[in-house]
């Protein structure tokens, strides 16, 4: 029970020095706090120095009709540190990094405590932190994604989209066992067909096409003509989708028109890179002669890595008007400006630099009579002076290259095609390729033509320089390897081309004929895909070893009319194994042509869902 404090002497005087007592400690919170009884309450007294005599411990008063203070947790050393000595922000993180056995923060107290100390002085420091900062400033809102006319991608497609989308990237081909179809192989194919019915995507499926787009650059075209114009909304956006911005194939609705000059020119003067691209690229295939005299007005204020990109986008649509923007660039400073522009200018046949190069190559090939038939003989340039190299022929020739050979092939590739049958006596192009050429010079100066003929897209002289499809594999009239005949192949139309392919197929088997399918229209013409299932087949009775058609089988899945699948019913079963046949090869290989089949049901399903052959 508190007691009365004694009256004192309201005449200060000087105190005894005495022990002090220390105030009572801080009770237990969690202990059930005791009510004081009741008694008369003292009015409070003038405050005063201690009398010389020894101090009564003070009695905390309460006041009778208080409500007794809630308990009040007990806080570690760190938190009750004072505010002179609370540890710094720094210090604290010192602290978490290090550990408190070797660093222990200001104001706490060594040991096992040490941590929680840690972690109520990191609290209580975060919320001051928190609590003196202001609020930023609101980021604007993004403009909304554009609309997209086209028609919603029915339910069924939708579905398979995501599971398509979904699917992990397989080994592709014969390498993988297992007879389940790899679906991210089949999206290039949905793709295409999608695109041909002009649907558009949900627009939840567009991260994931973006992201599918951005880990394969096969996939690029086609998935960004499917995702339309909101996906270059989105990768305006996000920085891992900048991609698209310079790769999307045309038809950007964000993109300005050729007829509004004023957004054209201040995406052309403000605008990133990528968008400057994709600007100068979309108005090349509407204007091109817009598209020209905008590269024209800031070409020479372009840095050359820019100028180089931006003058290829020029070979989209090229024509005679834009040979003198390009005969000023072979003045460049730049040497692989000069290099593209000389090659631009080598497939206008019209072109000076054309006729300039028509003459250099006359000079060095010519028909010598003296021979018992008709014999090409070539003098290849023994300089490469200032104007040639002006005109765009490299001086320096690769390791193991003679430089007159060099040269020659750099003269021969940029002259028109069609000058030579005046050079050569009015013979035809496959005249001339049949004419012997002496010194071993023929592999050079066919090589240059093949060269030129893709260049120059010339169907007459691709054909004379293939040959019949039963000319040798590897060095056929005029090609010197399968990959140039490849390129020769591409100049033709597509069922010319198929046609082809299939006869070499039937004479030289699969083994030399990967290259030649890869540029093959899809899905494959009906002799191709049988030649195809055909010379797979004869390489199974052989007893073949299965892994080296692996490239073969997996662009069968991808290629093969779904027509074809029910031909290959008929060899699911395991034939009997050559006594030199590759141990288990019978099994694998119907393992893999069961595959090919369900891949080709299902390749089936999907342009079902997709409504193909319907009006949408």
């Amino acid at each position: 029970m508190p007691t009365t404090p004694t009256a004192t002497n309201p005449t200060p005087s000087a105190p005894t020095p005495t022990t002090p007592t220390p105030t009572p400690a801080t009770t237990d919170p969690t202990a059930t706090p005791s009510l004081p009884t009741p008694t008369t309450p003292t009015p409070p007294t003038t405050p005063s120095l201690p009398a010389p005599t020894t101090p009564t411990p003070a009695p905390t008063t309460t006041e009778p009709t208080a409500t007794p203070p809630a308990p009040v947790p007990t806080l570690t050393a760190a938190a009750q540190a004072p505010a002179a000595t609370a540890p710094t922000w720094d210090d604290l993180v010192t602290a978490a990094l290090l550990g408190t056995d070797r660093h222990t923060p200001p104001g706490a107290a060594p040991g096992r405590a040490a941590p929680s100390a840690l972690l109520d002085a990191a609290a209580a420091e975060t919320v001051r932190r928190r609590a003196g900062l202001r609020p930023g400033r609101a980021a604007p809102r993004p403009e909304p994604a554009p609309a997209d006319p086209r028609p919603t991608l029915p339910t069924p497609a939708a579905r398979r989209l995501a599971l398509l989308l979904a699917d992990r990237p397989g080994t592709g081909g014969a390498g993988r066992r297992g007879t389940a179809p790899d679906l991210m192989e089949l999206l290039p194919q949905w793709l295409a067909a999608a695109n041909a019915r002009g649907f558009a995507p949900p627009p939840e499926a567009l991260p994931r096409l973006l992201d599918a787009a951005r880990g394969r650059t096969d996939l690029r075209p086609a998935a960004l003509r499917f995702a339309g114009p909101r996906a270059l909304w989105l990768a305006r956006l996000n920085p891992e989708w900048r991609f698209a911005l310079r790769a999307a194939p045309g038809g950007d609705a964000s993109l300005p028109r050729p007829e509004e000059t004023g957004r054209i020119e201040k995406l052309w003067q403000e605008g990133l890179f990528a968008e400057r691209v994709a600007l100068l690229a979309s108005l090349r295939r509407r204007a091109p002669h817009a598209a020209r005299a905008l590269l024209e007005s800031t070409w020479p204020t372009e840095r050359a890595e820019d100028r180089l990109m931006f003058l290829d986008s020029l070979r989209t649509g090229l024509g005679e008007r834009d040979e003198p923007f390009l005969e000023a660039a072979l003045a460049d400073r730049s040497r692989n400006v000069r290099a593209t522009a000389a090659e631009l200018l080598s497939a206008l046949p019209g072109s000076a630099l054309a006729a300039r190069m028509a003459v250099r190559a006359a000079a060095c090939v010519a028909v010598d009579h003296g021979y018992d038939t008709p014999t090409l003989t070539v003098e290849a340039p023994h300089e490469c002076d200032a104007d040639m190299e002006r005109d765009g022929v490299a001086p320096k020739a690769p390791a193991g290259r003679g430089e007159r050979s060099w040269w020659l092939g750099q003269l021969v590739e940029a002259a028109p095609l069609g000058a030579w049958p005046a050079r050569l006596g009015g013979r035809t192009p496959e005249q001339i390729v049949a004419l012997p050429v002496a010194d071993d010079w023929l592999g050079e100066l066919h090589a240059a033509w093949c060269r030129a003929a893709v260049r120059q897209r010339d169907a007459a002289w691709s054909r004379a320089l293939l040959g019949p499809p039963s000319a040798p594999g590897a060095g056929g009239p005029g090609a010197v390897s399968l990959a140039e005949r490849a390129k020769l192949l591409s100049t033709l139309p597509a069922g010319e081309r198929a046609e082809w392919v299939a006869g070499f197929i039937a004479v030289h088997g699969l083994s030399e004929a990967f290259q030649l399918l890869g540029v093959c229209a899809v899905p494959w013409a009906a002799p191709l895909g049988g030649a195809v299932v055909d010379a797979l087949n004869i390489a199974r009775d052989a007893g073949s070893y299965p892994w080296s058609f692996s490239g073969v089988m997996g662009l069968a899945e991808r290629c093969l009319d779904p027509s074809e699948a029910s031909r290959l019913d008929a060899l699911l079963a395991v034939p009997d194994e050559p006594e030199d046949a590759s141990p288990g090869a019978g099994g694998y290989w119907a393992e893999a042509f069961q595959r090919l089949g369900t891949t080709l049901r299902l390749r089936a399903v999907m342009a079902q869902e997709l409504g193909e052959g319907q009006t949408p």
